[in-house]
This record gives structure tokens, sequence and C-alpha cells, in this order.
């Protein structure tokens, strides 16, 4: 469940955007009963609607829509998305000091004439990345491993002398979910060389980024390498994959 806060970068993150959602997340845990409530009316309204939900809430295991709204509102903590012109460093730390799980997302218009352009990141797009589309064989729920590229450097510094990696942006739907790190090392590796069991995530400094803590160093794997020839399948950022196709992969292109 997420709470969607439309802002302007013009708006103080502190006294304005901060104190929102400080109420927004207040007003929802004692306003359960009537958002239920609302949802049900609304949903059974829309008969697109309804058959959507009931096919998502079947394929996550549950028995009717009323089970499932009362784990989604009253089980599970809720979430928020600010969708903003500009993300600043300000807004990062307010973020960062809300106990509330928030995804930002940047969101432009640019305007010439009759014509409008909109810049954005589509939410979630990493994940949709790797279960939408053709020849996608992973569902969201099998999604619990993280892969990081790094260079040499870096990644004998921290990923293997630190039991560590920092600066990761996670989508919040997903730190719950990461149960396992792999790190991709860059040119002239190319490769998945090794995966840890992951031991907790956490905010990383003010960034709105995450560090993730290993339960104890990190393992060889393959190497997983990358196919000649196949380079837009080297991870620019993030991505995820099952821990599953980790084990079995060959190549980088039986991950994703």
């Amino acid at each position: 469940m997420y709470i969607v806060e439309n802002e302007l970068v013009s708006h103080d993150p502190y006294k304005h955007i901060g104190q929102q959602l400080l109420k927004f997340s207040i007003s929802y845990k004692a306003s359960g009963l009537k958002i239920k409530k609302f949802l049900v009316n609304r949903i059974c309204e829309d008969p697109t609607m309804k058959k959507t939900v009931e096919n998502g809430f079947s394929k996550a295991g549950y028995g009717n829509i009323d089970a499932f709204l009362e784990d989604l509102i009253f089980e599970k903590e809720v979430r928020a998305i600010i969708v903003i012109d500009k993300i600043t460093s300000d807004l990062e730390n307010v973020v960062n000091q809300l106990a509330m799980k928030i995804d930002i997302l940047e969101f432009q218009t640019f305007i010439s004439g009759n014509e409008i352009i909109n810049k954005f990141t589509p939410f979630q797009e990493e994940i949709r990345d790797v279960t939408e589309g053709k020849g996608k064989e992973i569902e969201v729920q099998e999604l619990n491993t993280i892969v990081v590229p790094a260079n040499e450097e870096g990644f004998k510094e921290v990923f293997l002398g630190k039991n560590q990696w920092y600066e990761i942006r996670i989508s919040s739907s997903m730190i719950d979910r990461i149960k396992y790190i792999a790190g991709y090392q860059t040119t002239p590796i190319s490769a998945i060389t090794h995966y840890a069991e992951v031991s907790k995530i956490e905010k990383y400094k003010d960034s709105g980024k995450y560090i993730v803590y290993f339960k104890e160093p990190a393992k060889n794997i393959g190497p997983i390498k990358l196919t000649t020839g196949k380079s837009g399948k080297a991870p620019q950022a993030s991505r995820y994959t099952s821990y599953e196709k980790l084990i079995k992969a060959k190549k980088l292109e039986d991950i994703f």
C-alpha cells in the first residue's frame, strides 16, 4: 500500500513535505477500517479493476478480497511515493529521518509551443524489467537477490574486504525481500564472481540510498560471464533476480 504525495521542489522539505508524510503515517494507522471500506467499494464498482485485483490476490495466495485487504492494510507497513520535479539533498535527508519506507520519483515537464514532453523514471522500472514482457519467466515474489555492478578496485576493497556494499538504490518494496547479493565485476572481468547472504539492509547516510551488510564473507561463484556481443545485458545499476536463477546460471543472459 502506497501513499502518493505530489510535490514541488519549491515546497519546504522540512516544514511541508516531512510534516505532511508524518501526518499521513499517523492517520493511516488510525483509519484502517475506513480505508478498507473505501477500497472495497471502489474495487467492486469497477469490473475491470475487480478482475485485476482478483487475479493478483489469487496469484499471491489470498482466498478473497477481504483477506487480501486485511493483510495489506493491517499487517503490512504503509509506504509512500513522493513525485517531485527535482530531488534535492535536503529532501533525501528528510526522507531518511522518517521511519516510513519512501520512494522518490523525479518527474519533469517541458513545454515548447503546443508540444509537451514529460521526463521521468517509471516506478519500479528495475522490477518490471525482469518480470514483464515476452520471455519473462519470473514472478515478483521470486525476486530475492540483488546484483550490483562494481569496478575491480572497489569490489576488492568493499565487497570482499568489508563484507558489505553501499550507496545502492533499492525500491522500498524490495527491502524485505532481498536475501542475497551478487557482485558483477565490470570490464575487463565482465562477470558475476561472488555472492553473499544478506544480514541486514540500512539507509546509507543522508543519500536516499542503502547499505547492505553480509552475514559472512562472499563466496565464489562461476564466474558467470557476459557473452561477447551481449553488452546490453551487463548491469549498469543494481538489478534483481532469484537465487535459484543465480545458482543455476552458466552465463549472464541466464539471469536477466
